[in-house]
């Protein structure tokens, strides 16, 4: 018996040891930080690339990378953690170039241009970067077993692929990805849309129990397959930092964190130069808000929101 129940804790030690061994080697990296001196607290920079290479994406023409998804996650010294989209249209200085849309930065220089222009923007050093292909998306609300999404509306759009009756449902990753993505058949845009795409974060990690978890091993495989399958991370981060970016997720998403955007003046700026429509951030209450998050003094709640709101 003693020998049965030796055998049964090395199974127990072995299992996550084996997993996370397994799961830090599927992990792709990239060289994505400035090396900007730290600021308090730690913040993540998260991005959905809609590259076409995986076939998630339909080709439309459309050169250089490209992300629908800018998500900046910041876990304070003390104080609520916080949750802010950065709509990808939004008017920001870029180094080294004129003035554009945020994704134009990724376009043009992809993950590292990204952060320097999100931290000159906010102030805040990005600690860690973390990149998924859509691809991934589908997969990880499959490997959850759908999501339950809801929507106020009809939508018939056929560029993200987003087909709904108004109300909520139960959806696959392919629907859910459509969910996330569609923005022209919204009158509200990016705002919009940033909004279903944290409601999508939420739901999927409503759905992620890790008492479960720990019983339920193959679904621990097939979550952790998913989410490191189509994942990129900055050098230097591992699955550990992973685990504490989904917990501070879970922060941000519960009673006691911050959801939303920042200050938005506009939605439809027009500043000229090709740039076309884009949102314009509030020039005068957006620097109050960065600090306001760098420092956890905000009061949780949702914040930003489309102009007035």
């Amino acid at each position: 018996m003693l020998a049965i129940a030796g055998l049964v804790v090395v199974a127990l030690l072995a299992w996550p040891i084996g997993l996370l061994a397994w799961a830090n080697g599927k992990v792709q990296h990239t060289s994505a930080l400035s090396g900007a001196p730290n600021t308090p607290g730690t913040t993540y920079l998260l991005t959905g690339s809609d590259s076409r290479a995986d076939g998630s994406v339909g080709e439309d023409g459309t050169e250089g990378a490209r992300t629908d998804t800018i998500l900046l996650l910041h876990a304070p010294t003390s104080g609520p953690t916080a949750l802010i989209s950065l709509p990808r249209d939004t008017f920001v200085d870029i180094p080294g170039h004129e003035p554009s849309k945020l994704n134009a930065a990724f376009s043009w220089g992809g993950a590292p241009l990204l952060v320097q222009t999100v931290e000159a923007l906010t102030g805040l050093t990005v600690d860690h970067y973390a990149e998924i292909g859509m691809a991934g998306v589908e997969q990880i609300v499959d490997a959850v077993g759908g999501v339950n999404l809801c929507h106020d509306a009809d939508v018939h759009d056929p560029d993200s692929g987003m087909e709904w009756a108004a109300g909520c449902h139960d959806v696959t990753g392919v629907q859910a990805l459509a969910f996330a993505r569609m923005r022209k058949s919204d009158p509200t845009g990016d705002v919009g849309r940033a909004e279903r795409q944290r409601q999508l974060i939420g739901a999927v990690m409503g759905k992620v129990d890790p008492a479960q978890l720990l019983v339920r091993p193959g679904q621990q495989v097939a979550l952790i397959d998913a989410g490191t399958g189509a994942l990129t991370v900055s050098d230097g981060t591992g699955i550990i930092d992973m685990a504490k970016l989904a917990l501070a997720f879970k922060a941000a998403n519960g009673p006691d964190g911050i959801t939303g955007t920042p200050p938005i003046a506009s939605i439809d700026y027009r500043p000229g130069n090709g740039v076309g429509s884009a949102v314009q951030l509030d020039p005068d209450a957006s620097p109050a808000f960065w600090a306001a998050i760098r420092d956890g003094s905000l009061p949780p709640g949702p914040v930003g929101g489309m102009p007035g709101a």
